[in-house]
């Protein structure tokens, strides 16, 4: 099959032949006006908690969402946004202030995925906050931000951890594909949730794991997928363009750290037909990689004979 590219009024979105005109035998006359695509949507990570005293939760991963054969129009333009990491919570401040903030929504036509939930913060023992996964909970019991919020099917996301009221850890991030830890009773952290791995990049990769929860002694690691770990005196960040949860600080000096941004990939069968993002190809399919904000539009005006 070749493909022809032409030129010619429309009405209503219709082509039209000039009067008299007769299509050769075996041309297709229709004209593709839809385009099968997949698509991965995460979103930004949660901060981690600061503390002002004990420790604070590790942030929640970015929202989830991928699907196959997910119908765009050709020659209409969709907006694409990739959501930040969310700042984590200030060093030495108890409630609000010391808590994580949650990441931003990516979003890819009428698909959205939440940003993950900050996490709870250490002074204070404030809850994590809720998001696509929920942050994880300050120290002193105190319970993990719910995941999946707003509701999505298949789900976008996991709860976060709740901190043990034994001890002073906090509850590790939610992540993608699993809950953040409980804080253990010995003086440890829990651990971010994993995350979850994707094909559309060209190669599996895993995105959208949860912060680790922040102690004492010994700080939960960061879940598979960007998640970042929990370290005294500073946590690491999640990972950028992953979706990561930040990992949590403790006490007065542990500092914790920003979620990660998130990522768009939009992928289809076939050589290049569209336009918009970071353009590779990888086992038949192209691929459109949007590390920022940016436009997809699919190729219009066109038949096949």
């Amino acid at each position: 099959m070749g493909v022809r590219y032409f030129n010619a009024k429309q009405t209503n979105g219709r082509l039209l032949r000039p009067q008299g005109y007769v299509f050769p035998v075996g041309l297709n006359t229709g004209i593709n006006s839809s385009f099968s695509v997949d698509y991965l949507v995460v979103a930004g990570g949660g901060g981690g908690a600061g503390s002002g005293s004990g420790g604070g939760g590790g942030g929640g991963a970015g929202g989830f969402r991928t699907a196959s054969a997910f119908s765009v129009t050709q020659g209409t333009p969709y907006s694409i946004t990739v959501g930040g990491g969310g700042p984590a919570g200030t060093t030495g401040q108890p409630g609000a202030t010391g808590s994580g903030t949650n990441g931003s929504d990516s979003v890819f036509s009428t698909i959205t995925s939440t940003g993950g939930g900050g996490g709870g913060a250490g002074g204070g023992a404030q809850n994590g906050k809720t998001g696509g996964s929920g942050g994880g909970g300050g120290h002193q019991g105190r319970s993990g931000g719910a995941g999946n919020t707003p509701t999505t099917s298949p789900s976008q996301g996991n709860n976060g951890g709740t901190s043990n009221p034994a001890h002073n850890g906090g509850g590790g991030g939610g992540g993608a594909g699993g809950v953040g830890a409980t804080t253990p009773a010995s003086a440890t952290g829990g651990a971010g949730g994993a995350g979850t791995a994707s094909p559309y990049s060209g190669s599996p990769v895993t995105y959208a794991g949860g912060g680790g929860g922040s102690s004492n002694t010994t700080g939960g690691a960061g879940g598979a997928g960007g998640g970042g770990g929990a370290e005294n005196p500073a946590s690491v960040a999640g990972t950028p363009n992953t979706g990561g949860g930040g990992g949590g600080g403790y006490g007065l000096t542990g500092i914790a750290r920003a979620g990660g941004s998130g990522i768009v990939i939009i992928r289809y069968s076939g050589g290049q037909a569209a336009g918009g993002g970071n353009y590779s190809s990888s086992g038949g399919f192209s691929i459109h990689t949007f590390l920022g904000d940016g436009t997809f539009i699919a190729n219009s005006g066109f038949i096949v004979n």
